[in-house]
């Protein structure tokens, strides 16, 4: 896929949150400094094009919403396995 058709999106967890936290996203040149910026600063990238359709209609700031918790949690899920190893 080239840069264009690229969607990215940082989220945040925090067990005192009502849910995950959309901390910035966006799409083509910008989806790829996110991704790259993630990777520099050692934060796992995980590829889910799925969710990361999902997550575009949410906006930086607001929590996921409960129709995305099902796919955040298998993302989060495989996030924690990975630092744990």
């Amino acid at each position: 896929m080239d840069s264009r058709g690229k969607k990215a999106a940082a989220v945040a967890y925090n067990p005192s949150f009502p849910a995950p936290v959309v901390l910035v996203s966006g799409k083509g040149k910008e989806a790829e400094r996110i991704i790259n910026a993630a990777r520099e600063a050692g934060i796992t990238v995980m590829e889910d094009p799925g969710l990361s359709l999902l997550l575009d209609a949410v906006r930086p700031g607001d929590y996921i919403p409960s129709w995305c918790w099902e796919a955040a949690a298998k993302v989060l899920a495989f996030v924690l396995a990975k630092e744990k190893s």
